[in-house]
C-alpha cells in the first residue's frame, strides 16, 4: 500500500497542484502532462486520488505505477480514469508530451451523458489496457479536446455547458470506435484470451466441490487472465456476442441440465451442488435462460 494519499477533489485544487492560475471553468480543465508530472516526481511513495473523469493522452519514458504493477508506455496511449481511482507514478517517469482532460462529475450531472457515462466501460479498464492510437486518430482526439478547451476559455453563458458536454460525448464516441478497432486488430491475442477463458470456465464447473467454492463471478476469471472485469466482458462481447456473466450463466445452465436429467437429486440439492446459497436464485436464473423452471425441464425427459 502507498505511504500517503492526496485527494484532489476540485478543478481549483488541481490547478493549485500544478501551479496554474485560477481555472477558467470550475468543472473542466485541460492540463499539460509535463506540468502535471512535475507535481508528482520524485514523490514515488505518494498516490493521488482524483475526483474526476480523466482522459489522458501521453507519451513518456519510464514506468507508470498502477496498484502493484508497472507499465511501459513509450509508444503513447489514451488512458481513462473514473472518479476516485488511485494512481501514481513510479520513480522513473519522464513525460515527453501529452495532455489530460479533467471532467468533474457535476459537469455532466443531469445530462444525457451523465445518465449513460457508465456505458463507456473503458473508464474502468486497467492502465495496461490503454487505447493505443494512430497519428490520424490522435489528431481527431486532439481536435475534440481543442474545441472543449476553446469553449470553456470563453465567457461562460447558458450555452457553455451543453456545448462542452456535447464535445466530451463526441470525444468518448470516437474512443469507443478506436477501442473497437483495437480489439479487432489484436484478434490473435484476443482469440487466445477467449480460449483461455473458455477453458477456465469449463474447468471451474467440472469441479465436484462447487458447494464449497460457490459460484464464480466475473472478477474471478478476470484476475486469472490478468485483465479488468470490464475489459474482459467487452472483449468477450466483441468476439462472442456475450458478456462474461452470460458465459458463466450458460455454462451453469448446461451443467444444471445434465444434473436434472442424469440424477434423482432434488432441485434444492442441485442448486446447492452448483454453488447457490438459495435454491430460489437458481430457479430464477434457470427459468430466465430456458423459459422453463427446473422442475418443468426435468419433466421433458
Amino acid at each position: 500500500m502507498p505511504d500517503k494519499y492526496i485527494d484532489i477533489k476540485s478543478i481549483s485544487d488541481l490547478h493549485r497542484m500544478v501551479h496554474y492560475t485560477s481555472p477558467r471553468h470550475p468543472l473542466v480543465s485541460v492540463i499539460d502532462h509535463c506540468d502535471f508530472y512535475k507535481s508528482y516526481h520524485p514523490k514515488a511513495d505518494v498516490f493521488y486520488r482524483f475526483g474526476f473523469y480523466i482522459i489522458s493522452c501521453k507519451k513518456f519514458d519510464g514506468l507508470l505505477k498502477y496498484g502493484k504493477g508497472h507499465y511501459d508506455f513509450n509508444e503513447g496511449s489514451l488512458m481513462f480514469t473514473a472518479p476516485d481511482q488511485v494512481l501514481g507514478p513510479g520513480p522513473d517517469v519522464q513525460v515527453e508530451e501529452g495532455w489530460a482532460l479533467f471532467i468533474h462529475p457535476d459537469l455532466i450531472h443531469g445530462t444525457d451523458l451523465g445518465k449513460k457515462i457508465h456505458q463507456y466501460s473503458f473508464f474502468n479498464y486497467e492502465i495496461n489496457e490503454a487505447l493505443h492510437i494512430s497519428e490520424e486518430e490522435k489528431q481527431i482526439i486532439k481536435d475534440c479536446v481543442a474545441k472543449i478547451e476553446k469553449e470553456y476559455a470563453q465567457n461562460i453563458d447558458k450555452h457553455s455547458q451543453g456545448l462542452i458536454v456535447s464535445n466530451i460525448e463526441l470525444l468518448l464516441n470516437y474512443c469507443n470506435r478506436f477501442y473497437d478497432r483495437q480489439f479487432y486488430t489484436r484478434a490473435k491475442v484476443n482469440s487466445d484470451v477467449v480460449q483461455q477463458f473458455e477453458k477456465l470456465l469449463k474447468d471451474y464447473f467440472s469441479q465436484n466441490n462447487l458447494i464449497e467454492t460457490g459460484l464464480p463471478n466475473v472478477g474471478y476469471f478476470a484476475s486469472r487472465l490478468n485483465l479488468s472485469p470490464n475489459y474482459l466482458s467487452d472483449l468477450l462481447g466483441k468476439f462472442t456476442g456475450k458478456t462474461t456473466q452470460e458465459h458463466i450463466h450458460l455454462e451453469l445452465i448446461d451443467k444444471a441440465k445434465t444434473m436434472l436429467w442424469g440424477s434423482n437429486q432434488s432441485i434444492s440439492e442441485i442448486a446447492y451442488g452448483l454453488g447457490f446459497e438459495h435454491p430460489s436464485h437458481f430457479t430464477k436464473i434457470f427459468k430466465t435462460k430456458t423459459g422453463k423452471s427446473p422442475s418443468e425441464y426435468r419433466l421433458l425427459n
